[in-house]
C-alpha cells in the first residue's frame, strides 16, 4: 500500500506543478498494484485550499484513491516525533514553536504504522522525524 501526502494530490490536480507528471504516475502505477491512500488529515489538508471543497473526497476517488481514517495508535508515535521536532525548534530560533503536532507528524506516524511507503515530494520532516519511513519521492527536485 502506498499513503499519500498531501502534497501528491495538490501536485495531481495542478496543471503548472513541475510534480504533477510524477504525481499522477505514482497515482496511476500504484492504483494498479498495491493500492493508494490518502488519510483523513489529507483530505482535510486538500479540502482547506480547494475551489469546490465538497467534492474533493470525489474527486480523489475519481483517481482511485482510497480515503482511510487515522488509526488512534498514530497519536503516540505522531506525538514522540513532534516532540524531538519541538526540542530541535527550541535551539533553532525564535519562530514560534507549534502547540498542537503538524499534519506531516500524523501522516508519517500512519505510514510507519501500517509499514506503508509514502509518496510525498517533501523529504525534510519524514526522513528526520520517522527515519526508518520508506519514502518514495520524485527523481529530483526541478
Amino acid at each position: 500500500m502506498i499513503l499519500l501526502d498531501t502534497n501528491v494530490l495538490i501536485y495531481a490536480f495542478t496543471p503548472k506543478s513541475p510534480f504533477q507528471a510524477w504525481s499522477r504516475r505514482v497515482i496511476a502505477d500504484h492504483v494498479a498494484k498495491e493500492g493508494v491512500v490518502i488519510n483523513a488529515i489529507g483530505l482535510a489538508e486538500v479540502c482547506v485550499g480547494d475551489a469546490d471543497p465538497g467534492t474533493a473526497a470525489d474527486r480523489i476517488h475519481a483517481y482511485g484513491v482510497s480515503i482511510v481514517d487515522v488509526p488512534a495508535a498514530c497519536a503516540v508515535a505522531a506525538a514522540a516525533a513532534f516532540q524531538r521536532y519541538i526540542e530541535n525548534r527550541r535551539s533553532g530560533g525564535p519562530e514560534p514553536i507549534p502547540k498542537t503536532p503538524l499534519p506531516d507528524f500524523f501522516i508519517g506516524a500512519h505510514a510507519m504504522l501500517m509499514n506503508w511507503r509514502l509518496a510525498t515530494a517533501d523529504k525534510g520532516r519524514f526522513a528526520k522525524y520517522f527515519p526508518d519511513l520508506k519514502l518514495l519521492m520524485p527523481p529530483r527536485r526541478p
